[in-house]
């Protein structure tokens, strides 16, 4: 998208706050892109959340019907796959997601992200250890949390069971 746009590199790096050269590592795969970065860059260039995620443009205006478990889905990183639950609404206010987080991240330290605008989780199964402004909170089934997204955040599933929470980004 930035080449066809024609975007300089210095330029989507400072929208994603990061320098060039990590901007680079995004786009080469080489690391992964946070969600943070991707909602800045959704909301600078008019493109929506889910296009960057999925790469199919929304078609409908009045409704956007997603059966269980049919979402457009994607790997974001290792550790957490999105599945969409309004890809196809044209002019969303939200972006809501179901987000599973695989277990075998215990060991590995959590990726932390922020982006503009605010966040809603609500845990489905699980148990999830979420990270917010430098305060953890264990999140059991059927809690949910409300949250500033400019702040730090990142998750993790706990006791080697996998998580699923439904994220609905502002």
């Amino acid at each position: 998208m930035r080449d066809t746009l024609n975007i300089p590199v210095q330029e989507i790096a400072a929208i994603c706050n990061v320098s060039p050269e990590e901007y680079l590592c995004f786009e080469s795969g080489e690391r992964d892109i946070p969600i943070g970065a991707l909602k800045n860059i959704s909301k600078k260039y008019n493109i929506g959340l889910t296009t960057l995620l999925f790469g199919n443009e929304p078609k409908m205006k009045a409704f956007f019907l997603t059966r269980g478990g049919k979402g457009a889905a994607m790997e974001r990183t290792k550790a957490y796959q999105y599945q969409s639950l309004a890809a196809g609404f044209i002019g969303r206010k939200a972006d809501p997601f179901i987000v599973t987080v695989d277990p075998d991240a215990d060991d590995k330290p959590m990726n932390l992200n922020s982006h503009n605008g605010q966040e809603f989780n609500y845990v489905l199964e699980g148990k999830l250890l979420l990270s917010i402004g430098g305060k953890e909170l264990t999140l059991y089934k059927g809690d949910s949390l409300y949250f500033d997204a400019s702040l730090p955040h990142g998750m993790k599933a706990l006791d080697g069971e996998i998580v699923r929470f439904l994220a609905v980004i502002f």
